[in-house]
């Protein structure tokens, strides 16, 4: 069926609905779209709607579906069937998942460290049957190996359910929560796990623990925030496991408890009091507290203190322009500090008597950090590495003898001949001066003659950076001719926590300059030209796209915006939604700022679609997805059905199952890579070449 053939696309009624805000009147006729039962949709008129949406997609995609099942058997090929991970040592046992061959989830087990057989601990395959979707959000063993805290969550509205399983009988023997979140903590005796809860707002607003046996109406709250409607509640501990840390907080601010792990009815106590845009992490090793703050530079600096005045911060290393400092563990031997330098990540180890070492690596540019490494004293360190070109690489590194031994580099059992590509990194200057990195990666042939078709990709929002990874997906892609590009624009802290306070609140629309500088840029180096590029963003990332295709439909081929945060004046307006307060710090609270109201105003894209015409455009989006609701996309979509004045291809994909990460399962998740590439490559063109082998 061609794109003439199609039936007419669905169109959303309008429905007269306005309301005015510091004097100035919105006009939303599609706010309908927004099932007041929600999470419950059950509105029949919103359902039909997004069943018309989904039937449409289907019927523009069904000419297509050879390409799809080309590119995603082509995907499916570069993975392992049976993939697994490096055991990791956590006590008296190893542990590692796996992957059966078909399976869409991984097995997860363990066997003594001194040798013994393999102990299934969590089935996945098995506990997802029969379930449309399936989520493992965190499984935690005791200290003595006894027992697992799981938490699970079933239908994507990341709602998790927290049990108990005895490993020595495989048998869950009690159910904590339905509305747990984040990672569980043992108390050092094993019979009792901290935990955190979610309210009907899906904030995560406090921490309880739980003792093994005993009614769960009898569990104790460790701390509830009741201060900041915006703060949310997270538990975790320090390396040496001596302290259960409950941390509440936003992005820009937070304070810390501590709780002695052997004692955890003790009274928390406070490290430091929350002040705006202070944050600071905490670790503990020798006595000592290792404080991670940006309360003297913006780079963040480490402090020690000591347990009994935990507020007295000694400056061990002070900020630094170039060094970023990201993060700390404190293991028995070093200080390990991850950090970011002009823009590249870094590994430094730091002895107790203060020497100090960087691991090296010799790529031009990658991604580096620790990987698991859950003991307090190991002989070696674990790491995660790639780059564009080097697939991702498990390393030990030995720092008596500063070697790194590899122990496990991602199999392809397609093949890969790693000399047939190129990466690149550009510094493109964004319209205000600023050099923006774009990291770009093709295959050897690609001609640079202005001719060529690019896939560019951002985030850019709550200082989140997008590393210059190794992603085998895109190679369907690479081998059909393109060049793949990211773009590290402002909003992420790729280079620097200044990086992204450059891309939030008042300077938002630096995030989406930098993006359009950009491709233009990309455009100058010759490239490729406007309209053969093809983009893609989710959530923020979302928002990203549609603000670009509003300012510069011109520059791009075909858009994909995953799960995208295009309403951002009516969410940010409704306090009642679930992260509308905790996000107010990064886009602005437009109930009691005019000046924030207008910025948002002026850049949100649903409230920007005007008439013009419009690239090529997928719109995805969960019903079930708490962090950016389903009505966003969907009224975003109607809303541009409305107003384009061409003839290109719009479809909307809402999965009707699944929540902000759309399907669980690692096949049923690659098809829906494979429908974007496939539009991508009908839309913007390729799809018709022949990958090179």
């Amino acid at each position: 069926m061609t794109q003439t053939q199609l039936p007419p696309p669905p169109r959303a009624e309008q429905r007269p609905h306005s309301y005015e805000r510091h004097g100035v009147r919105i006009e939303d006729p599609y706010h309908w779209l927004r099932d007041p039962g929600y999470p419950t949709v059950d509105d029949e008129d919103v359902l039909n709607y997004l069943r018309a949406e989904n039937s449409y997609f289907e019927a523009a995609m069904a000419p297509h579906q050879p390409l799809i099942e080309t590119l995603f058997q082509e995907m499916r090929g570069r993975i392992p069937e049976d993939d697994s991970s490096v055991p990791v040592r956590d006590g008296a046992f190893e542990y590692w998942w796996a992957f059966q061959p078909g399976a869409q989830y991984r097995t997860w087990y363990r066997r003594p460290v001194g040798g013994g057989a393999d102990q299934v601990i969590f089935d996945e395959p098995r506990e997802a049957e029969g379930k449309q979707y399936f989520r493992l959000g965190a499984m935690e063993v005791s200290p003595d190996g006894r027992y697992a805290a799981i938490l699970v969550d079933d239908d994507g509205s990341e709602r998790f359910q927290l049990k108990i399983r005895d490993l020595t009988t495989g048998q869950d023997i009690e159910t904590v929560t339905e509305v747990g979140i984040g990672q569980p903590v043992w108390t050092a005796d094993s019979r009792g796990v901290v935990f955190t809860e979610v309210n009907d707002n899906w904030r995560s607003y406090r921490a309880r623990l739980h003792r093994l046996g005993e009614p769960v109406a009898n569990d104790r709250t460790l701390y509830e925030e009741t201060q900041n409607v915006a703060f949310t509640v997270g538990v975790g501990h320090t390396q040496d496991r001596k302290y259960i840390l409950i941390s509440t907080g936003e992005n820009t601010s937070n304070e810390v408890y501590l709780v002695p792990s052997d004692n955890p009815t003790a009274t928390p106590v406070l490290i430091a009091a929350r002040r705006p845009n202070i944050q600071y992490s905490v670790d503990s090793a020798h006595d000592k507290l290792w404080i991670l703050t940006n309360d003297e530079h913006v780079n963040f600096r480490l402090a020690e203190a000591s347990p009994e005045r935990p507020g007295e911060w000694r400056t061990v290393i002070g900020g630094s322009d170039e060094a970023y400092l990201r993060g700390i563990t404190s293991f028995r031997d070093h200080l390990v500090i991850q950090e970011r330098v002009n823009g590249l990540d870094q590994v430094r180890l730091r002895s107790y008597d203060g020497q100090e070492e960087r691991i090296p690596f010799q790529e031009a540019s990658y991604t580096v950090g620790l990987g698991a490494n859950p003991e307090y004293a190991p002989s070696t360190y674990r790491l995660s590495y790639s780059s564009m070109v080097t697939p991702p690489t498990v390393y030990d590194y030995h720092p008596d003898d500063n070697r790194l031994e590899t122990r496990k580099v991602q199999q392809i059992p397609s093949g890969y001949d790693p000399s047939q590509y190129v990466t690149e990194r550009l510094m493109v200057p964004s319209r205000d001066g600023r050099q923006v990195p774009v990291s770009i990666v093709y295959r050897r042939g690609f001609e640079r003659n202005g001719q060529g078709r690019v896939f560019l990709y951002a985030y850019g929002a709550y200082g989140i950076a997008t590393p210059p990874a190794f992603n085998t997906n895109r190679f369907s892609l690479l081998d059909r001719g393109y060049a793949f590009a990211i773009a590290h624009i402002r909003g992420g802290d790729d280079m620097g926590y200044q990086w992204y306070l450059d891309g939030k609140l008042e300077r938002r629309t630096n995030t989406f300059n930098d993006f359009v500088d950009a491709a233009r840029g990309i455009i100058a180096a010759n490239y490729t030209q406007a309209g053969r590029i093809a983009i893609q963003g989710g959530s923020a990332g979302g928002e990203l796209m549609g603000a670009v295709v509003n300012s510069d439909p011109g520059l791009w081929g075909a858009v994909v915006a995953d799960v995208p945060f295009v309403d951002v004046v009516n969410t940010m307006l409704d306090e009642t939604l679930p992260l509308t307060p905790g996000e107010w710090n990064e886009w602005g609270n437009p109930i009691t700022d005019p000046q924030a109201f207008r910025t948002m105003l002026a850049y949100s894209p649903y409230d920007n679609v005007r008439r013009q015409a419009y690239p090529p455009m997928l719109i995805t989006g969960g019903l079930n997805d708490p962090r950016v609701t389903y009505w966003e996309p969907a009224k975003w979509n109607a809303r541009l059905r409305e107003m384009r004045t061409d003839s290109n291809l719009q479809l909307m994909k809402i999965n009707m199952g699944a929540g902000h990460g759309g399907q669980s399962g690692r096949w049923t998740r690659l098809r829906e890579v494979a429908e974007a590439y496939a539009f991508m490559l009908t839309q913007n063109g390729g799809a018709d070449v022949q990958p090179a082998r």
